[in-house]
């Protein structure tokens, strides 16, 4: 394997001192408050300055670096939604998502018990069936994405039975998109009772409304989109569906990080953020754990309350920890995901 330089650097302590146990009560939503949806305001200048700063402001390296690429892959919902996709395919990136990182790396850092799967597994309908059996006893729960994903413009009562029958066929979270037509003609009622809609088609799976920040351009549209979302008692307030020109990126996740937070001040209610599309590479990652601690504090770097929707990133992680053991990288070929 190669020089081994966990002598120098002694073994990664796993991840960061584990919080409490999670005791947080699902956020149940509220009536719409309209004044606070137009009174938002944001400062784009200011925002893009705070966001430039925070991947130079902490300097991660070495064992710590490598303790936090193993808290992105358990925050990680592993995803294939591609047009090709077929059960061979999902029963192989559910066998990464058991097993996101080769074992003898893992013993080689001193974590070798740690049990490290990716948070879930995201995938469209049909597939639901071959993600809950390759996942059996596994613990990871199967996400799917619904409501006329990625243009949620369907027929609402189209979107609605898509929910409730990826619930029934066993999605234990379910990623709507918002219909971007309601934000631009300014029908934020329309927004909220259509969220509310799917939160109720829902049950007792988890809600995640991507709110496609690569469409709506104007930050605070962004600002507006995810409190009416939480209003409507979203559990998750999602980026992007992964199929826009332009995805998740730290200015944008900042505005709807503060949002939750503003939420959160005002109910008392946490409401979860993931960051999806575009999140290809490990050192990304780095930026979006330090935003997220710095902004909503640790409690926020469980994947209860944090994600990263991605399909390449637990591998490109891999090979950066391979290089943290042995001193250099392998080929991209041996750590495919499909």
């Amino acid at each position: 394997m190669g020089k081994n330089k966990n002598k120098d650097k002694g073994h990664v302590r796993a991840v960061p001192e584990p919080p409490p146990q999670s005791s947080h009560e699902r956020n149940p939503g509220m009536p719409l408050v309209l004044d606070w949806v137009r009174d938002v305001r944001v400062n784009r200048s200011a925002v893009e300055r705070r966001a430039a700063t925070i991947p130079t402001r902490r300097s991660v390296k070495k064992q710590w670096q490598a303790a936090w690429y193993l808290r992105s892959i358990a925050l990680t919902d592993l995803t294939t939604l591609a047009g090709d996709d077929t059960p061979g395919r999902v029963k192989r990136l559910c066998a990464k998502a058991r097993r996101p990182v080769r074992q003898d790396l893992l013993d080689a850092m001193g974590v070798g018990e740690l049990g490290l799967t990716v948070a879930a597994v995201c995938v469209y309908h049909e597939m639901i069936p071959a993600a809950l059996d390759a996942l059996e006893g596994s613990g990871i729960p199967v996400a799917a994405v619904a409501a006329g994903f990625p243009a949620g413009l369907s027929p609402l009562r189209e979107r609605i039975q898509e929910v409730e029958e990826s619930v029934a066929a066993g999605a234990h979270e379910i990623d709507i998109v918002i219909n971007r037509g309601h934000l631009f003609t300014g029908n934020w009622q329309a927004m909220y009772d259509e969220v509310r809609a799917f939160r109720e088609a829902c049950g007792e799976a988890h809600l995640k409304a991507i709110i496609a920040t690569g469409d709506l351009r104007i930050v605070r549209n962004i600002a507006r989109a995810s409190l009416v979302c939480m209003m409507a008692g979203a559990d998750f307030i999602k980026t992007s569906t992964g199929k826009e020109a332009v995805n998740a990126t730290l200015p944008v996740s900042l505005v709807m990080v503060r949002m939750i937070r503003a939420y959160m001040e005002r109910t008392g209610h946490k409401v979860g953020f993931k960051a999806a599309g575009g999140i290809r590479e490990a050192k990304q990652t780095l930026g979006y754990l330090a935003m997220m601690k710095d902004e909503l504090g640790r409690e926020y770097l469980e994947p209860d309350l944090f994600r990263f929707g991605a399909s390449s990133l637990v591998s490109d992680i891999e090979r950066q920890l391979e290089h943290f053991v042995t001193g250099r990288y392998s080929a991209d070929f041996r750590h495919p995901i499909s």
